[in-house]
């Protein structure tokens, strides 16, 4: 995670923001290589060659594998919030890198900020393809989808998510870590293009984002507390916050207690 990941990520986003944004055609291009103009539809697992589902199952499979590598560090922090005394099972920064970046990313960033607020059709509801919707650029947020939009791309970010657990490879294998995460995120932002779901800049700019979130999260546990702050620290501060946590509810909960305590020993007249 240095600044050439980040230099990267940035050229990406101009190579394909510009001329996506100049000429927006470009989007409807790309998705058109999908589109059947016989069958008035994209590919799914209704069109598939032969009737087969495999794009669905595709689908289903790669959210697993973001599911999978989520689940660790998410179980984890449960864990510790249930039980504040017991050490955590796993490096308490990679803990917080693994939950910060999945919560940001795919989940504030993508789906309740952008998706919620950003109206761009989808590929599947504009004119061009059989849709009711006008087709905007990606850069306008004021088309008429009023909810779970296409910019950026949900899947796809969720995909590239999988920066953030290959960041905690060990450095003889990171690169192809890096490697096998990147095209899985291209993998996944295909078959969305495939489907109909996303353009190809939904899918362009949802890896642009959640890998500079992913660096900056990686930078503030990591790189930059000068000293840096260890795995020891940062449970002990967890320690403290849960336990204060635990204290804020538990004395409601008592004092509930009582008082239903006395209300149900208080003689009932006749």
């Amino acid at each position: 995670m240095n600044r050439t990941g980040l230099a990267i990520a940035i050229a990406i986003g101009v190579a394909a923001g510009l001329p996506f944004g100049l000429r927006p055609q470009l989007d409807l291009e790309v998705s058109g290589l999908f589109f059947d103009p016989v069958a008035k539809a994209f590919i799914n697992g209704q069109t598939a060659p032969g009737g087969l589902a495999w794009p669905e199952a595709c689908r289903e499979i790669a959210m697993w594998i973001v599911t999978a590598l989520a689940v660790p560090g998410v179980v984890a922090l449960m864990l510790k919030v249930i039980m504040p005394s017991v050490r955590l099972v796993m490096p308490a920064r990679a803990v917080a890198f693994l939950v910060a970046t999945l919560v940001v990313a795919p989940g504030l960033l993508t789906n309740v900020i952008l998706k919620e607020h950003w109206g761009r059709p989808r590929p599947i509801d504009v004119h061009e393809f059989a849709g009711s919707d006008q087709f905007v650029a990606w850069w306008d947020p004021r088309g008429s989808c009023p909810h779970n939009c296409s910019f950026v791309a949900g899947e796809g970010s969720g995909a590239f998510w999988t920066l953030a657990p290959a960041a905690l490879a060990p450095p003889p294998v990171r690169p192809l870590a890096y490697a096998a995460a990147l095209a899985f995120g291209a993998a996944v932002g295909t078959l969305r293009i495939a489907f109909g779901g996303h353009f190809f800049t939904d899918v362009v700019f949802s890896g642009v984002f959640t890998f500079s979130i992913i660096w900056v999260v990686h930078g503030l546990i990591y790189r930059w507390p000068k000293p840096a702050i260890s795995d020891l620290a940062l449970e002990a501060a967890t320690e403290r916050l849960v336990a204060s946590l635990h204290g804020a509810v538990a004395r409601p909960i008592a004092r509930l207690g009582g008082l239903i305590r006395r209300i149900g020993s208080h003689p009932r007249g006749t």
